[in-house]
C-alpha cells in the first residue's frame, strides 16, 4: 500500500507519542500494577487520534478504519498498543456512527472521539463461546422499557468505561423467535455488576465478568432497528478484528526491534552475533512474516473503507489470523535472541509474548477463521 502525505504524518505524529510513553519505562510498570494506560489514553484522545475514523460532524476526524489501524499499529510499535481503541472506537463508535439514532451519535460520539468517554462491548457469554446465535442474554419489553438479563465473560475494560454496548437477543413476535439487539447499558445501571475475572497474563486492562439483572433501559437504548441488529453486529467485527491485527502487527515490529539491537550490541567471540545466520535468519524470516501480516491488515482496511464488505470480512480474517502469528513468532525469536535475558524481567519481552497469545483465541479463534476461509474462500463444505 503506498500512504497518501497525510497517512504518513499521521503515522509519524503517533510514533511521536508512542515514544514518549513506551513499553518499558510506561506500558509494562503499568501493566503489572494492573491499571489501564489512563495518560497515554486521554492524551491520544487530546489529539486526536482515537476518533480519526469518526464523522467529523461529531468531533472525529472523518477518515476511516485504515488510519485508525494504523494510530494502533504505531502504538503498538512501541509496546504501547491501546486495547479500547479495538473496542471504543472501532467497535462501538463504527456502529453508533452508523446505526445509532440522531441522540445516541450526538451523546457518545464526541466522547468517544476526545477519549473522555469509554464504551465496552459486551458479546461472550459462558455458554455460546464463538456462536453469536447461541446467546441467552434476552431482552423483554415492560411498558415502554426494556428489562435485560443474563451474564456475559472476558468483557474488556468495564472498570474503565461510562457505558457497555451489550448484544442481547429479543423476541420475534411474528415468529416466536430469539433475534439479536444491541443495547447501550450504563456501568452504573441498577442491577448490573461487573466481577473481575483472574487472568493469568500481565495487561493493563482488566477482563470482567458482567451479570445483568432485569437491568432496566429506556426504550432509547437501543440502537437502531430491532429487525437490523444483525447487520449492525457484523458492522462492528470487521473493523474488530482489523484492529486487532494493527495491534499484532505493531507488537511483532516492537519485537523486531529489541530483537535487532541486541543482536547488533551483543559480542560473542569477536563478532556481534547478528552477524551470525542462525541469529539472522529467524529474525529475517519473523520480519518477512510481520511485513506480509501488515499488508494483509492495510488491504482489509481499505476494503472495508471502500464498503467492500465481503471482501473486507475475507481479508480482515486472514489479516488477523497472519498477524497473531507473525507477532509470536517474532517474539520468540526476540526472547531466543536474548538468551536468558529474553525471559528476564530487564526487557519484558516473556511479557509481552504472553499477551502476544491472546490474539490466537481473540477476538475471533484461529480456528474459527480457518472454518470462514474453507468455506467462504474455498468453497469448501461447513465442518460444524
Amino acid at each position: 500500500m503506498i500512504e497518501t502525505d497525510e497517512q504518513k504524518a499521521l503515522r509519524a505524529a503517533v510514533s511521536d507519542l508512542g515514544a514518549r510513553y513506551g513499553y518499558l519505562d510506561y506500558v509494562l510498570p503499568r501493566a503489572r500494577r494492573g491499571e489501564p494506560l489512563t495518560e497515554l489514553w486521554r492524551e491520544a484522545g487530546r489529539l486526536g487520534f482515537l476518533g480519526v475514523n469518526l464523522p467529523t460532524e461529531y468531533g472525529g476526524g472523518g477518515a476511516g478504519i485504515y488510519e485508525l489501524a494504523l494510530v494502533q499499529e504505531e502504538l503498538a510499535a512501541h509496546g504501547a498498543g491501546l486495547l479500547m481503541v479495538v473496542v471504543s472506537p472501532a467497535i462501538c463508535g463504527t456502529i453508533i456512527a452508523g446505526y445509532g439514532t440522531e441522540q445516541q451519535k450526538q451523546t457518545w460520539l464526541p466522547g468517544i472521539a476526545d477519549g473522555s468517554k469509554i464504551m465496552a462491548f459486551g458479546i461472550t457469554e459462558p455458554d455460546a463461546g464463538s456462536n453469536s446465535h447461541a446467546i441467552t442474554t434476552t431482552a423483554r419489553r415492560d411498558g415502554e422499557d426494556w428489562l435485560l438479563r443474563g451474564q456475559k465473560v472476558f468483557i474488556s475494560g468495564v472498570d474503565q468505561a461510562d457505558a457497555v454496548l451489550i448484544v442481547a437477543r429479543t423476541e420475534d413476535h411474528a415468529t416466536g423467535k430469539l433475534k439479536p439487539a444491541l443495547f447501550i447499558v450504563p456501568t452504573d445501571a441498577p442491577g448490573f455488576q461487573a466481577t473481575a475475572m483472574a487472568m493469568d497474563i500481565v495487561e493493563p486492562d482488566t477482563q470482567f465478568t458482567l451479570f445483568l439483572d432485569d437491568v432496566r433501559l429506556p426504550a432509547d437504548a437501543l440502537v437502531g432497528s430491532e429487525d437490523a441488529a444483525l447487520m449492525q453486529l457484523f458492522a462492528g467485527l470487521n473493523p474488530e478484528r482489523i484492529l486487532g491485527a494493527a495491534m499484532a502487527v505493531g507488537m511483532g515490529r516492537y519485537a523486531l526491534g529489541a530483537g535487532a539491537r541486541y543482536a547488533t550490541e551483543r559480542t560473542v567471540w569477536k563478532d556481534p552475533i547478528g552477524a551470525h545466520q542462525g541469529v539472522a535468519h529467524p529474525l529475517a524470516q519473523a520480519k518477512i512474516e510481520v511485513e506480509l501480516a501488515k499488508a494483509m491488515t492495510q488491504k482489509a482496511a481499505a476494503h472495508y473503507d471502500a464498503g467492500d464488505h465481503m471482501g473486507a470480512a475475507e481479508a480482515a480474517n486472514m489479516a488477523k489470523y497472519a498477524a497473531a502469528e507473525a507477532s509470536i513468532f517474532a517474539l520468540d525469536r526476540a526472547i531466543q535472541t536474548h538468551g536468558g535475558g529474553g525471559l528476564s524481567a530487564e526487557y519484558g519481552l516473556a511479557s509481552m509474548l504472553a499477551a502476544a497469545r491472546i490474539a490466537r483465541i481473540a477476538p475471533v479463534s484461529r480456528e474459527m477463521i480457518l472454518n470462514f476461509v474453507a468455506m467462504h474462500s474455498l468453497g469448501l463444505p461447513k465442518s460444524y
